[in-house]
């Protein structure tokens, strides 16, 4: 069998026939061996029966979720291609000759673009049109270069390898994302072609809450993309704090009648400490999903890590570290010349503040270079990695 379309449905009784219609007429048109699989989440309507007897095939999933039911049918499905879309009505199932054609071409994934074909009036909120799917699909391109015009377009088409590859993990409405991004990041090829959206049938609420899901897709960009989460703003709160550190350490500096003293010093090192620490979290966050076979072992950071020993990062920190003693001693001896009395302030948190920044990150080095190598054993890895 070529070709499966399939539907996630949760009570969709209203439009489910029309949808499984087009859908069987244009497979019949195009002359192709394929079904139409409809995955039910649970409808209380009627859906099952009325998708049998329109000829479709149903398979139950009990796991609730938009990526649970789409995940339970394409694991069902029988076809080499698979083209998903909601049962709602709002996509054209009697127009996929452009997806078949791209997926003969051996593209992985292809996706519809809406905004190529055509937004019916009052198909899609204003919110999602003109603020969620364009600023979701700007920060897709930006943190994973992903190709995708329209990267939450319902109606989509893939390989069934593909989709096994992918490992597809995700329950709710930011399966969609996961699909996009985690095909791309293989390497997978990925085109789309222009597809046309229409208001839905259905005269209840959509099952879509524009915030909640819009944060669901964010958060799982956010959370895939450790770069973006923490390397980039912490290697900012690293350089900031550093320049900053050095330029007061020395002495105070006044900048348009503003003195910055040892209380912005202390802010500096604070600003050294929270981004050292975002840093290790990337790296955290990156040798974790690349040992369990989350994303591809294609990082910089990661491939840097491997160049980096846990012996060689636990030297690194007990230098970092032996500074940072060695400068609270000389304070301590300073004090002890002074009688163990009052001191001035302002010079000597000049040494006390870069000692103690030292100390802690040097022990966050030390004790990161063990924690990456825990992480690492779990990708079967010793602990020279």
């Amino acid at each position: 069998m070529e070709l499966t379309v399939l539907m996630p449905c949760l009570n969709e009784a209203e439009t489910l026939e029309i949808c499984i219609s087009k859908a069987l007429g244009e497979i019949k048109r195009l002359g192709i061996e394929g079904e139409v699989l409809i995955a039910d989440n649970g409808s209380t309507d009627g859906s099952q029966e009325i998708a049998r007897r329109c000829g479709a095939r149903v398979v139950s999933v009990a796991e609730k979720g938009y990526g649970s039911a789409l995940r339970g049918g394409i694991a069902a499905a029988k076809g080499t291609f698979i083209i998903m879309g909601d049962a709602d009505d709002s996509y054209d199932f009697s127009k996929l000759g452009p997806f078949i054609e791209k997926l003969r071409d051996g593209h992985d994934l292809v996706m519809g673009n809406r905004f190529r074909g055509g937004i019916a009036p009052g198909a899609m909120p204003f919110l999602h049109r003109y603020l969620g799917n364009p600023v979701l699909t700007w920060i897709g391109k930006l943190f994973f270069k992903c190709p995708a015009g329209d990267f939450h377009c319902g109606l989509r088409g893939f390989s069934k390898d593909a989709a096994n590859r992918m490992n597809l993990k995700t329950t709710g409405m930011e399966f969609a994302s996961e699909m996009v991004i985690k095909a791309t990041i293989s390497g997978m090829r990925v085109t789309e072609v222009p597809t046309t959206l229409s208001p839905d049938g259905r005269s209840r609420a959509p099952h879509l809450r524009t915030w909640r899901d819009g944060w669901r897709h964010l958060r799982f960009m956010l959370l895939f993309s450790p770069n973006w989460l923490f390397l980039y703003p912490g290697i900012a709160l690293f350089i900031l704090g550093m320049i900053m550190s050095l330029i007061i350490i020395v002495k105070p500096i006044e900048i348009g009648g503003v003195t910055l003293d040892i209380q912005t010093l202390l802010f500096s090192s604070t600003s050294i400490i929270v981004g050292f620490q975002a840093a290790l979290f990337a790296l955290f966050s990156k040798v974790f999903a690349i040992s369990t076979g989350l994303v591809p072992s294609d990082s910089l950071l990661y491939r840097a890590s491997k160049r980096v020993s846990l012996e060689a990062g636990v030297i690194y920190g007990l230098i970092i570290l032996a500074a940072g003693v060695a400068g609270s001693i000389y304070s301590l001896e300073y004090w002890a010349s002074e009688g163990f009395g009052p001191l001035d302030v302002r010079q000597t948190m000049r040494v006390v503040i870069p000692s103690i920044t030292a100390i802690i990150l040097g022990f966050q080095c030390i004790l990161g270079s063990f924690f990456t190598g825990v992480l690492k054993l779990s990708g079967n890895e010793d602990t020279q990695g």
